[in-house]
């Protein structure tokens, strides 16, 4: 019997995440580590579901909130070897790099601000992320207009000169 869910992340507008699958229990430690050191003042939590053994959800973080956010998040999702990371103070431009090199990360499924929907599939002995439903649908082409925000507000966060 196979079964497919949607479910919607649930965040605060303002928070930044990474959904991904990795493959053993130290992926906890390691994505602490890589998100401590890439960016001074980060606030972050993160979680990561064990598919085998004890089968928890491990979490970190330095950021009770966003830890707490994370766990529920990925307890909702619950398909194994998952991690999600919530963040502020930072975009996942400023870590997705550091994270992918990450011996145990298998995958990204993707790095988002915008409202979420993961797809799921159920079994009677686990679960697994299909893929992701990030934002909504085009409105058009971009104008110049459209094109004149785009370099001003890359510019106004610091990403462009």
């Amino acid at each position: 019997m196979l079964e497919l869910k949607l479910i919607e992340v649930k965040k605060p507008q303002d928070v930044n995440l990474i959904l991904g699958q990795s493959h053993f229990i130290k992926t906890v430690e390691d994505l602490y580590e890589v998100l401590m050191n890439s960016v001074p003042g980060i606030k972050f939590g993160l979680a990561f579901v064990e598919s085998s053994g004890a089968s928890k959800v491990r979490s970190e973080g330095n950021d009770p909130e966003l830890k707490s956010l994370a766990s529920s998040n990925i307890l909702e999702i619950g398909a194994g070897h998952s991690f999600i990371i919530f963040m502020r103070d930072a975009f996942p431009i400023n870590v997705l790099n550091a994270i992918k090199n990450i011996p145990e990360v298998c995958s990204i499924y993707c790095a988002t601000a915008n409202p979420l929907k993961v797809i799921v599939a159920q079994t009677q002995d686990g679960s697994g992320i299909l893929g992701v439903i990030d934002g909504g649908k085009p409105k058009g082409v971009e104008n110049e207009a459209d094109i004149a925000w785009r370099k001003d507000f890359l510019r106004k966060i610091g990403y462009k000169l």
